[in-house]
């Protein structure tokens, strides 16, 4: 049931997102409208019949993490648009949800630490060094390859520890062909390991910006679908949230 319903809100989600843009085609929004009436009468059933999970978060992610990283995508696309300057609004306005933690870091895709000093250790929680990270980002632009794994997976490998609440948050806006999303998920499922109640101890947050859906051709989108569905599927593994923008403004 779970899975179904998973089903249905990503079609759901497809087809919203196909029918608000305005340069998507007819027949793409009627091919995602048909796929929507697919499901069979027997997982309408399942789904009518299945009880809403408690707590479920919608729309918002959980915020009760005391360690938090952010993992952020310097490629052009991301630093050479307007996204850059939302994505500096949405690192301000989640360092503000967390009025203080007992650490802080931040790293690129790739993995690497924007302060070298800080390497493998937690940057100290203080209204200082929140205004430096912040001024530090309007013009750290380290290479990117336009892919989240490496800074996820180095994030989990350098600072997992299971007394800690730790939660990563990837901003981002694609993931360029040439790895497997099924291969990423698995290696997270082997590092991101599980407590005695069935939690990843290190929360995966995922957000994505829409640098590649204006006035650019199809063919360019594709990498932006492949970083929205392993996200999805990323953080819905690892007790996260995706939230997807709907603009850079």
């Amino acid at each position: 049931v779970a899975r179904l319903r998973r089903d249905l809100e990503d079609i759901q989600g497809r087809y919203n997102t196909s029918r608000d843009l305005s340069d998507e085609s007819t027949n793409e929004v009627g091919r995602l409208a048909l796929a929507r009436q697919s499901l069979t009468e027997e997982m309408q059933r399942l789904l009518a019949n299945s009880q809403e999970p408690e707590n479920i978060a919608i729309g918002g992610i959980p915020v009760d993490s005391e360690y938090i990283i952010f993992v952020i995508d310097t490629s052009g696309s991301m630093f050479n648009s307007p996204a850059w300057d939302k994505m500096l609004g949405v690192i301000q306005d989640t360092l503000n949800v967390y009025p203080e933690v007992k650490g802080i870091q931040v790293m690129n895709d790739m993995g690497d630490y924007m302060f070298d000093s800080t390497r493998a250790d937690w940057i100290p929680d203080t209204p200082d060094r929140r205004r430096l990270i912040i001024s530090t980002l309007r013009n750290w632009n380290p290479y990117s390859n336009s892919s989240p794994v490496e800074g996820v997976t180095r994030a989990i490998s350098d600072f997992y520890s299971p007394d800690k609440k730790i939660s990563i948050y990837v901003l981002g806006d694609d993931f360029q062909p040439g790895g497997s999303i099924s291969e990423v998920l698995q290696n997270i499922d082997r590092i991101n390991l599980e407590d005695e109640n069935g939690n990843r101890l290190v929360r995966i947050h995922g957000i994505g910006f829409p640098t590649l859906f204006n006035n650019v051709p199809e063919r360019f989108r594709q990498s932006a679908y492949r970083y929205t569905t392993l996200m999805r599927e990323l953080t819905q593994r690892n007790g996260g949230t995706f939230v997807a923008l709907a603009d850079t403004r």
